[in-house]
């Protein structure tokens, strides 16, 4: 493959790339799982509620990726779509817990493993940006906590221009926004079709950060942010 080191622009997405989206949302989930009493109305543990709604909500978020549902439709359905998996159905219950996750997840202040220092590396040699899919209330309130806002230049927040990620419209207002060409342009991110797959289609250089098994890939890939600093 070319090198990359001649890039001028790197694109970064923000949950479960930079922000440690798991990590942070997690501890909130099991906070609430224990005001709630969820145990006892689910009648599971913690992890049996975590896994139905991850794998819940990430169906919901390709849903939105798809422009099949919007963010309303997520945060007022998520919560009761997992309670349903386990035969208890409470609308306004799931619009508390959804009130309180809000208020406290974005707060959370994990980072992906040597994020700081990586993007300390990067900085001086090129220009960083962000995309991401997120909601911009939410988006703001991570950047800002977490330390973030001040490394980039451009950060696109997709619901702010009606677009999302992986259409090319967004990879070309990114490049409009930051004075970029296309030949300079690469995403880095962990989410395979909107990261991945939506710079490749734009004519990026495309890196898939990815900590554990996925699908073969045959493009370039990391399991740890340092490794950027090998390939620029």
């Amino acid at each position: 493959m070319p090198g990359l080191k001649q890039k001028r622009h790197l694109f970064f997405d923000l949950d479960d790339t930079l922000w440690d989206f798991q990590r942070n949302s997690n501890y909130v989930l099991r906070q609430l799982y224990s005001e709630f009493d969820l145990q006892a109305k689910l009648k599971t543990d913690f992890d049996g509620f975590l896994s139905a709604y991850k794998r819940i909500n990430q169906q919901l978020w390709q849903q939105y990726n798809q422009r099949l549902v919007d963010k309303n439709h997520i945060r007022n359905h998520r919560f009761n779509l997992a309670f349903k998996e386990f035969g208890y159905d409470n609308y306004s219950e799931n619009l508390s817990i959804t009130e309180q996750y809000l208020e406290r997840a974005p707060k959370g202040t994990h980072l992906k493993e040597d994020c700081l220092a990586v993007l300390d590396y990067l900085k001086p040699k090129y220009e960083l940006h962000i995309i991401t899919n997120g909601f911009k209330e939410i988006q703001a309130i991570k950047l800002d906590g977490a330390g973030l806002r001040n490394y980039f230049g451009q950060i696109i927040i997709s619901e702010e221009h009606q677009m999302v990620k992986p259409e090319e419209q967004l990879f070309r207002l990114a490049e409009r926004l930051a004075g970029a060409h296309t030949n300079e342009c690469v995403m880095i991110g962990d989410n395979f079709e909107s990261d991945i797959k939506g710079a490749l289609n734009a004519g990026w250089e495309a890196i898939h950060f990815v900590e554990d098994n996925e699908p073969a890939y045959t493009g370039r890939q990391i399991k740890k942010l340092k490794e950027l600093k090998a390939l620029f």
